[in-house]
């Protein structure tokens, strides 16, 4: 089995399911490029593997997921052209071209269209999501066909109050939360738990946090148990009658506002940094207040 950094994989039943645990704890599994990466090639090698039955995405530590790591010193040595840890991935697809072909390019391959090939896995695939699910993290869950959550699971996008942008790459939101639901979190930052988002259709199980690991191990041997083809052809009518409502399209459109957003903050700034700062009316994003839920009965909730 391959030999991973940022990653694991642990398989059960004969290699029936397998299961990728996000490892960079320290970090808050934040996503950088060396994880990334490694994700992406461990759901790969679980595809092509025929007695791969069902994937399970989990993740390691308190926290599922942050997002995108922006300031963590190791993700800048991967992208720091000339630096030893160079990433070779920023060299490739893009890599190598200037202004806003880099970014989009660079984005639409690690960022996009990754998540847009784990959502069209040719497994089933189970999230099991623990802690909080901060917006590039809501990427990995809603690639999976079904997630599992943890009684006390978390889930925002905070990327518009804090980083003045209108979403994450991959613009799942309004099939997942809905129209009007999706512009309140986005305009406010707000949070959803586990128990909103089931009721929304989301979350399929809700288990406590110290049971999360084995009973979503038990849910993945439930579905391991129907036969593959069948299985497949489920998760691929679903998928397809989602695409004929216009779901690809829709995403695709989306990534370009999203590029069209990191333009419009790089011609504003010197730096050309690519999203918004606290003289555009944008908090920091490590000084912005805490995320609170999104309650129905009161402007924001007390934290």
């Amino acid at each position: 089995m391959t030999e991973y950094r940022y990653i694991e994989v642990q398989s059960y039943d004969n290699g029936q399911i397998q299961r990728i645990m996000l490892n960079r704890v320290s970090s808050r599994n934040a996503q950088h490029r060396g994880l990334l990466v490694e994700l992406d090639a461990a759901f790969l090698a679980a595809e092509a593997d025929d007695a791969c039955r069902v994937v399970i995405l989990g993740a390691n530590g308190p926290v599922f997921s942050s997002g995108h790591d922006l300031g963590s010193a190791e993700s800048k040595a991967m992208r720091t052209p000339g630096s030893p840890d160079l990433h070779p991935s920023y060299t490739v697809n893009g890599g190598s071209r200037s202004g806003a072909e880099n970014r989009m390019l660079q984005e639409w391959h690690h960022f996009f269209h990754n998540t847009l090939r784990w959502r069209n896995l040719r497994k089933i695939t189970l999230a099991q999501v623990n802690g909080t699910v901060f917006a590039a993290g809501l990427m990995l869950v809603w690639a999976c066909d079904l997630i599992v959550a943890a009684d006390d699971a978390v889930f925002a996008d905070v990327v518009g109050t804090r980083l003045g942008m209108c979403g994450v790459e991959y613009f799942a939101h309004p099939w997942e939360f809905g129209p009007r639901k999706t512009k309140e979190l986005m305009l406010t930052g707000d949070s959803v738990s586990a128990q909103d988002a089931a009721g929304m259709g989301m979350v399929s199980k809700i288990f406590p946090a110290d049971e999360l690991g084995e009973k979503t191990l038990e849910f993945a041997r439930r579905i391991s148990a129907l036969p593959t083809m069948t299985a497949l052809l489920i998760k691929e009518s679903v998928n397809q009658t989602q695409d004929n409502m216009g779901f690809h399209n829709a995403l695709q459109a989306c990534f370009t506002l999203h590029q069209l957003n990191h333009s419009h903050w790089a011609e504003l700034h010197d730096d050309k940094q690519t999203w918004g700062k606290p003289e555009d009316g944008v908090p920091s994003w490590r000084e912005a207040p805490p995320i609170v839920h999104a309650e129905i009965d009161s402007v924001r909730a007390e934290h």
